[in-house]
């Protein structure tokens, strides 16, 4: 399913589209993918940020071998990967916290789809990455999905406005990619794990870490699929037509 230019429409539409699409991401995590002892809620409030889907571990989660396996032990594949060393998060571990938990259990995972909203001023784009951040360096995994490009306030896209709050490293997103999606994971460091994609590329399957080391893939190239399937069709239309002086 290609990535479409949601830039076409108003903000209240992308909002229609966003909420029934975090829906389907909730049901596929706890369709199968989410072992015994996971499961997702979709924006259940917590004690901090309020995210669209988070991934919360009881005390009954299965021991290794027994029911579902917990996750993909291998290394997702991704376009770009950077790190931040354990030394480092010490460090920024040291900032003010917050406290994150759900009545119950405790929350491992946050997926966050971005909306204009999040972007359409400075104080704005501000609470978004204080929030991602804080999920970070409370030990909350972090999936990130940004389809919207990048504005005078994060002039490299929205990992980066995240990631210089944590580290000085030099980011830049490739020519012709202007939205991100960024897994992070916690533990050992940080490790952000970036695809960026531009308009007609596929939807790639991100990872969602639930514990270090530990990951499952979240479809969200089916979840989009099956939410564009019943998106309204005036809402398709404008999406899918070039503004007038577009090829």
């Amino acid at each position: 399913m290609p990535v479409h230019d949601w830039t076409r429409v108003q903000s209240g539409l992308f909002h229609e589209f966003h909420q029934s699409w975090s829906v389907r991401i909730k049901d596929a995590l706890n369709g199968g993918l989410l072992a015994k002892g996971y499961y997702a809620l979709v924006e259940q409030r917590v004690d901090g940020p309020e995210p669209d889907v988070i991934a919360v571990e009881t005390k009954k989660r299965a021991k290794t071998g027994s029911g579902a396996p917990l996750a993909t032990l291998e290394p997702p594949k991704t376009l770009l990967t950077t790190h931040i060393t354990s030394d480092a998060v010490r460090y920024a571990r040291r900032a003010n916290r917050i406290s994150i938990r759900h009545p119950l259990g405790e929350v491992v995972a946050v997926i966050e789809i971005v909306s204009p909203g999040n972007k359409d001023s400075r104080n704005s784009l501000r609470s978004f990455v204080e929030k991602a951040v804080a999920f970070l360096r409370n030990g909350v995994h972090l999936l990130i999905v940004d389809l919207f490009p990048p504005s005078v306030r994060d002039p490299q896209g929205i990992h980066k406005a995240i990631w210089d709050e944590l580290t000085d490293e030099p980011f830049e997103l490739p020519a012709g990619k202007r939205f991100t999606l960024v897994a992070y994971q916690t533990g050992n460091g940080f490790t952000a794990y970036i695809e960026p994609v531009g308009v007609g590329d596929a939807m790639p399957d991100m990872p969602l870490f639930l514990e270090p080391g530990a990951h499952i893939l979240v479809p969200l190239e089916a979840t989009y699929a099956a939410t564009w399937a019943v998106c309204p069709e005036p809402i398709r239309e404008l999406v899918e037509t070039p503004a007038a002086g577009e090829a």
